[in-house]
């Protein structure tokens, strides 16, 4: 995409966007050049709450299980995958799948997000059946699982299409689809980075599309920060935006920033905070199409996260009971549901647990049930985090 930022004054951009106008890609590009941030903040609120109220701020409670570290594919990146004969490659037995799930549910956990590295090794048998003994064993649990490459992988292992596959695993027990894989979604960023064999930007379009006709809802993702310059973060929304057009079938918008430690790219510079919430902003102001857009409090931490709230973001994610990808890049921050409560309340908001459908909980009690049935699930340790843990709604 050949994007150069518009000639239009940003004022001029920013009145457009917030009397309901759609802004282009020029504009957007424009703003993340010369746009104020407290003005960009602003515009971005205001329609973070003509979309979303002006009173609520959502998180919701699920566990990233990583069912295997063992990918084909080396993107510079990521410090997470091991090569296939790895020592330290794993793939997680079912069993220890579900003692993860019932340790989501005893903490009122609502769904997990199931996805790992790209095996070589393992058929679409293999991922029907772990949706069919997790929907079984767990019906409560959302399975929010398997992104773009994996579903590409899986395609190509069974000579199938992309419909075809998502087509069996919905059947099997697949609920909705993660955003991951994205990255940047321009073939010469993702090429540089290692990232275009696991899947392309036209391919993971692809995969969302004939998700969303399969009916499965679906997120859509931005990591950014590698280097890449202005243009192509631009290049990437739009593309999101096109595809929402198309069809209606992405919930939320996240995007955060490259974390650096142990990847092949330590000489990146590092995105600071600045940065990442001009970058919310204009997500917010160009995404019109797309309702919620969450904060990344796991990469830039609880303060700038909570902050993300007044930048256009309705939404903090996960209180993370679990996360391994980021933290194997250098990044590890931790969150009880009491203090994601706080720091939306300090924010300014009612806050309120939602599903990965978004979804919002009326009243805590809706969710007591959950807990005990499934409290004997916990450690010891874990017991101890539960009583820090109000039951939630």
């Amino acid at each position: 995409m050949n994007l150069h930022p518009s000639q239009r004054p940003v004022r001029d951009i920013l009145d457009d966007a917030v009397s309901g106008l759609r802004i282009t890609a020029g504009d957007a590009h424009s703003l993340l050049v010369d746009g104020d941030l407290l003005d960009l903040g602003l515009a971005a609120d205001e329609i973070r709450c003509r979309l979303n109220g002006e009173n609520v701020a959502t998180y919701n409670i699920d566990r990233n299980i990583n069912y295997t570290n063992v990918c084909v594919y080396k993107c510079r990146f990521c410090a997470f995958y091991r090569e296939p004969g790895a020592v330290d490659g794993y793939l997680l037995p079912f069993d220890e799948i579900g003692r993860k799930v019932e340790e989501t549910l005893a903490l009122n956990g609502t769904g997990i997000l199931l996805q790992g590295g790209v095996h070589p090794d393992l058929p679409i048998t293999y991922y029907e059946d772990l949706l069919g003994f997790l929907s079984e064993r767990y019906p409560e649990i959302h399975l929010h699982a398997f992104s773009p490459p994996e579903v590409k992988f899986i395609a190509k292992k069974e000579r199938m299409s992309f419909f075809e596959v998502i087509e069996r695993l919905k059947q099997a027990g697949l609920q909705s689809i993660p955003g991951g894989g994205a990255e940047i979604l321009s073939d010469g960023v993702r090429k540089e980075v290692l990232a275009y064999g696991k899947c392309s930007a036209d391919e993971w379009i692809d995969v969302m599309r004939q998700a969303h006709r399969n009916g499965l809802r679906t997120s859509s993702t931005m990591m950014y920060g590698m280097g890449e310059d202005l243009a192509t973060r631009i290049e990437h929304m739009q593309r999101v935006r096109d595809l929402q057009d198309e069809t209606g079938g992405f919930t939320a918008f996240i995007s955060w920033t490259f974390q650096h430690d142990h990847t092949d790219m330590e000489d990146v510079p590092e995105t600071f905070a600045h940065e990442y919430l001009t970058t919310l902003a204009v997500s917010r102001l160009f995404l019109d199409n797309i309702q919620h857009v969450q904060t990344s409090w796991v990469t830039q931490g609880k303060k700038i996260g909570q902050l993300g709230l007044k930048f256009g973001a309705d939404d903090m994610g996960s209180i993370m009971i679990e996360e391994n990808v980021v933290s194997a890049a250098g990044t590890c921050y931790q969150m009880s549901q009491d203090e994601m409560e706080h720091l939306i309340v300090a924010a300014g908001y009612e806050p309120r647990q939602r599903t990965n459908l978004y979804e919002r909980f009326v009243s805590r009690e809706d969710t007591a049930p959950l807990a005990g049935e499934y409290r004997h699930a916990l450690t010891p340790e874990k017991q101890d985090l539960v009583t820090l843990l109000p039951i939630l709604g």
